[in-house]
């Protein structure tokens, strides 16, 4: 058995000075003060809105050229014309799963060549909001229910797309962790709680250089100003732009800014999307008739300007740069197909996966000649990103049934759905669609105010759900098909938005008068539109015919569009007949491997979920493939929680995420051991909703009260009595592992140095997280029963042993002193615990309450 002291890998213990990347703090530079004073009022002002839905204004008289954003949270998508594909990453939680900060760099660095490629300046990530419930519509966006575990990957990621020359947006500032009413809720978050726990993500990005922070929807109670957060001077000026000494750029959320003197006096800088919104011509009016300081427009300047320089448009030019066909300096134009990117992609997949059980079915024998019966409507639709923001178009994917066939080259993998989990049918085969002339597509005739035709019908592919950037002219859109069918039960459905009209072989299936516009994006019901559906059935071939008058929505910023998404389900089965046949593959085989999960119509940025049980009859097909007696492996692909309440009844159960497209070979290599999925749970998995420490999103009289306080995630659950299906923290991996003992060393950094000893007692190579909690010895009911306060990552070989350091940073020993507006370490003793998650800690010391770690 060896033993070594080994280099562990952590996180960046404590937040470093901000960084200025040379450039004079701003109001220091008098001569450029000078410079920006004299370029005409008019084009200051103008570069403060964006030219496009995605692109920022040039301003020739500073040699500022053109600027691109993009969103971003899992891939560059680019702007919204830009229909070309993007590399296509686990959603954040996953990434936060691997408690790995060298990943987190390593998948940091693969988004800035993207942005690279696609031209794209900015982009709009990482969200660093915490996940305060689990019903919360953009949970799987965020990385963790901790404010630590959120920074430590949060930090290198950035840092690592920062130096590629792209910039940043961190998101969303602050109070927007659910999204029911998020345009207009108030956020109450008493002073210390918004200090300790959801701006701490913010202030060490900050303190570390993060060149732009996005504003968020919501209105802000933070004790000490109540104000929509793009108009909020106390949190926008006071603290980010003054006491963290943040010299970036502020830009609303898309259609956030609803004023004009009040948000650029607070501290905002950009109003996006453009052309229009409340600046423009009115910021130019109120800086002429003195309700806005020109002092104050040209500190915004300075703002952009630092940015520009930042990200490389200084002396660019004012056209709007081409898109892919010109990727900046040296990036390879193949990235997201590129071997690099599929290594690292689907590495990133399989180590970010969470064994939440395993009886020792598992890994499987990738030699053996074995018969793997694949179940499940993920197994056969996997749901690999979320909606909203997150999305991209990925150059291809992964799918789970092919990846199996190539890890299991002696298994025979036969492949059952066991029953759709969606509401609505999948999206047509284009093939299927037809004209009234019998063309291929559907025809679309755009109608004016007095639904006389603007231009003759055209004929659209039968897939093209969209039809964006309409004619100015248009309020309405007549669209004509048939759908060819063969002999069977057919679904056809149609998802549209606003008013309609819609007629299904002549007779009239759905009306609507309702009016839609921008909410239906910035609540993503566009995303996935509900409409009318019909079952059809024939001993032959037959047609159906679809006629539908559509309104052409007009949605502010994000342009206008006619919403036509055609759907159809062949060969419809019941759900029971489904079950039946995935039973009998089941019966027929030496295993099962079950899939099972969310979907598109589940999470979603717009939307909170009303429950997190799976959808469909998902937990019935489980229990029926278990009941078999065939070793059953049940794979989660879902970025929220989801209640499991057969997790102790199965062989094994292996949470997937939304993996993006690697997902099918990053769990082929996980089930196979190939790699070991070594995650780690970065939030707690409930057993029931109701016992959750914060249950719903739903506001309250417009509010949405933070009354837990610091209690959050696995705080909460600790100061309650309910215990969740799985603590924060968990994960087994493939590996056992002793905890010997833990010690603190001498350090003259201020910060709480440990080392730990522990042994691997496994029968394969394996990594550990050591995670290490800090307790108030005094039981304090103002703070955390237990929080996290560091943890450190190792792999080691089969009986092998070391010592893995682990640093605790001063702040995570300090409470926000709200009296004395400071940041206050408390002398009383702390009780340090080490070990595998946050309720497995078999490890403790304890230090004084006169420790200082500078005299050990």
């Amino acid at each position: 058995m060896g033993t070594a002291t080994v280099a562990s890998e952590q996180p960046n213990p404590e937040p470093s000075a901000v960084v200025h990347d040379g450039q004079a703090v701003i109001g220091a530079d008098q001569e450029l003060r000078q410079r920006i004073r004299a370029v005409p009022l008019e084009s200051r002002v103008r570069l403060l809105t964006g030219a496009t839905p995605w692109a920022l204004h040039a301003l020739p008289e500073l040699n500022i050229g053109t600027m691109i954003v993009s969103d971003g949270p899992i891939g560059v998508r680019g702007v919204d014309e830009e229909l070309t594909s993007s590399a296509q990453l686990p959603n954040p939680s996953a990434l936060a799963a691997t408690w790995s900060p060298r990943l987190a760099a390593e998948l940091g660095a693969l988004v800035a060549r993207e942005a690279q490629r696609k031209n794209i300046d900015v982009v709009l990530a990482p969200v660093v909001n915490l996940q305060r419930t689990p019903v919360g519509g953009r949970h799987f966006e965020c990385l963790s229910e901790d404010p630590l575990l959120t920074t430590a990957i949060a930090s290198p990621y950035v840092a690592a797309m920062q130096r590629g020359g792209v910039g940043a947006c961190i998101k969303h500032f602050v109070g927007n962790e659910s999204e029911t009413d998020r345009t207009s809720y108030i956020a109450r978050i008493d002073e210390r709680t918004v200090r300790e726990v959801y701006l701490a993500p913010f202030e060490t990005l900050v303190r570390e250089g993060v060149w732009s922070v996005m504003a968020a929807y919501n209105r802000v109670d933070d004790g000490a100003e109540t104000n929509l957060a793009t108009e909020h001077t106390h949190l926008l000026t006071d603290v980010l732009k003054g006491e963290w000494g943040f010299d970036g750029v502020v830009v609303s959320d898309w259609l956030a800014t609803r004023s004009t003197v009040e948000s650029a006096n607070a501290g905002l800088d950009l109003v996006m999307p453009g052309p229009g919104g409340p600046w423009e011509q009115n910021l130019l009016d109120a800086v002429r008739d003195g309700r806005v300081s020109e002092d104050v427009i040209d500190e915004k300047v300075e703002r952009m300007l630092r940015l520009a320089e930042r990200v490389g448009a200084i002396g660019r030019g004012a056209s709007i740069p081409p898109g892919v066909d010109l990727p900046r300096g040296d990036v390879d134009p193949d990235t997201p197909v590129s071997d690099e990117t599929r290594a690292l992609l689907r590495d990133a997949v399989a180590r970010s996966m969470v064994v939440l059980r395993n009886d020792g079915v598992l890994p499987l024998d990738p030699t053996a000649s074995q018969r793997i019966a694949l179940i499940g409507p993920n197994a056969v639709d996997p749901f690999v990103q979320g909606g909203g923001s997150a999305f991209v178009h990925a150059p291809y994917e992964s799918r789970p049934v092919d990846a199996l066939r190539a890890a299991f080259p002696n298994a025979e993998v036969s492949l059952s759905r066991g029953g759709s989990a969606r509401a609505h049918a999948p999206g047509i085969d284009p093939s299927l669609v037809e004209t009234p002339d019998g063309e291929p597509g559907y025809e679309l005739t755009l109608l004016d105010s007095a639904s006389s035709p603007l231009n003759d019908p055209v004929v659209v592919p039968g897939d093209e759900a969209w039809n964006r950037h309409v004619d100015d002219r248009a309020r309405s859109a007549l669209v004509r098909a048939r759908v060819r069918l063969t002999a069977g039960t057919h679904r056809i459905d149609l998802g549209t938005c606003g008013a309609h009209s819609i007629r299904f072989n002549g007779q009239r299936v759905s009306q609507s008068e309702h009016l839609a516009g921008s909410e239906v994006i910035l609540n993503s019901s566009a995303n996935n539109p509900d409409g009318p559906a019909r079952m059809f059935s024939s001993d032959g071939p037959f047609t159906v015919s679809i006629e539908a008058r559509l309104q052409v929505v007009d949605a502010d910023g994000y342009g206008t569009f006619v919403r036509f998404a055609l759907r159809h389900e062949p060969d419809a089965l019941t759900l029971d007949q489904e079950i039946a046949d995935a039973v009998a593959a089941a019966e027929n085989s030496d295993v099962a491997v079950v899939i099972v999960g969310t979907n598109e119509e589940t999470e979603s940025e717009g939307w909170d979920r009303e429950n997190i049980d799976l959808p469909g009859r998902q937990d019935d097909l489980v229990r029926a493939v278990a009941a078999t007696g065939t070793p059953t492996v049940v794979v989660v692909n879902a970025g929220a929680p989801v209640v499991l309440p057969w997790i102790d009844e199965v062989s094994a159960v292996l949470w997937w995420w939304l993996p993006g497209q690697e997902g099918g070979n990053g769990l082929a290599d996980a089930l196979a051991g190939r790699t070991e999925p070594a995650g780690r749970l970065p939030w707690t998995l409930p057993a029931r909703l109701e016992d959750c420490p914060v249950p719903h999103a739903v506001p309250h009289d417009g509010s949405v009260d933070y009354v837990e306080g610091v209690h959050v995630g696995y705080r909460g659950w600790l100061a309650g009595d309910a215990a969740p299906a799985r603590e924060f923290g968990f994960g087994l991996g493939y590996g056992a592992w002793r905890y010997l003992d833990v010690r603190e060393v001498a350090a003259a950094d201020g910060n709480v140095h440990l080392e730990v000893d522990i042994e691997n007692v496994g029968q394969r190579e394996s990594t550990e997280t050591v995670q290490v909690y800090i307790e108030d010895a005094t039981g304090d009911p103002s703070r955390p029963l237990r929080w996290l306060g560091g943890f450190a990552q190792t792999q080691l070989a089969t009986g092998e042993s070391a010592t893995v350091e682990v640093v605790l940073p001063r702040r995570a020993f300090e409470i926000w002193d709200v009296e004395n507006s400071t940041w206050l370490r408390p002398a009383v003793p702390y009780r340090i615990r080490a070990g595998r998650s946050s309720a497995d800690l078999p490890l403790g010391l304890m230090l004084a309450s006169s420790h200082d770690p500078t005299q050990r």
